[in-house]
């Protein structure tokens, strides 16, 4: 997998001189971060760090005490409800611990976007519904389940599949394997370098998961003393001074997953896969 670069388009997601305060407690101080059409960035950082926080505010859920966020080319604190409103469309989220209504059914989760944003009548909602769980891996009659009836895993992937179902231009996942067991961690692995094969999408992820950073991100934007302490491919941070960014790499430089991506058959290793499988 090649990330779709465009060097004369516009960052799909830029952030300068960001700070969040809560009282006198600082998050961030004059934080910058550009995010380009096409790449996988990976978040990364210490408890504290604001990655979540960091997060929220890219989503429109939370407003920074300074700074300027755009999306797409848009500041965000322009924004009207209208065009934030607008806006949201453009994204999908993946949540940490799924973010699935228990009370409704898995292909009723996956539909709810399209139900709240479109005038497609409820046969034809369940069909693309469906079709999106079928993209993710999960057995036909998974969508008829409710979520706690799924596997750690499989709700992973059903979290996935409500982030796609309108179609978005950039994914947001928050720790997208944590919680699961290697072969399940390995499987979600598997299924975001496939979907952003099929898909060009541009996808931010925060992830504690070293293997998952070695196998999928294109970057990875390391955060720490309330700002981002260096960015770069693993490769490249792997040879970072800092003492917190060299605190992901030390003893780890040859670690790799104890399962190898599952459908090698299917598409051949691309450069950042193959120099992941050699470690």
């Amino acid at each position: 997998m090649a990330a779709i670069q465009n060097p004369v388009s516009s960052p799909v997601i830029e952030v300068q001189g960001l700070s969040t305060r809560f009282g006198s407690h600082t998050v961030h101080e004059n934080l910058n971060l550009t995010v380009q059409q096409g790449e996988i960035l990976a978040i990364v950082g210490g408890s504290g760090s604001g990655k979540s926080v960091l997060l929220r505010e890219m989503i429109l859920l939370q407003r920074p005490t300074a700074g300027r966020i755009s999306l797409f080319g848009q500041d965000i604190a322009t924004l009207d409800a209208a065009q934030a409103r607008g806006l949201r469309l453009r994204w999908g989220v993946m949540f940490q611990h799924g973010g699935l209504f228990s009370s409704l059914t898995v292909r009723e989760n996956v539909g709810l976007p399209l139900r709240e944003h479109s005038q497609l009548d409820d046969a034809l909602i369940d069909g693309l519904a469906d079709g999106k769980l079928a993209l993710t891996g999960l057995p036909p009659d998974a969508g008829l389940k409710l979520p706690d009836q799924l596997s750690g895993g499989m709700l992973k992937r059903a979290s996935l599949a409500r982030a796609m179902a309108l179609d978005p231009e950039l994914l947001f996942l928050d720790e997208p394997t944590s919680g699961l067991d290697p072969a399940s961690a390995a499987g979600v692995s598997d299924l975001i370098l496939n979907t952003h094969r099929e898909t060009g999408q541009t996808v931010v992820m925060i992830t504690h998961d070293r293997d998952l950073l070695w196998q999928v991100a294109d970057r990875v934007a390391v955060l720490g003393e309330g700002h981002v302490l260096a960015t770069g491919t693993m490769e490249e941070l792997a040879h970072e001074k800092h003492p917190i960014v060299q605190a992901y790499f030390v003893d780890r430089r040859r670690h790799r997953p104890a399962t190898a991506p599952s459908n090698e058959a299917e598409n051949a290793p691309t450069p950042k896969e193959a120099a992941w499988k050699t470690r």
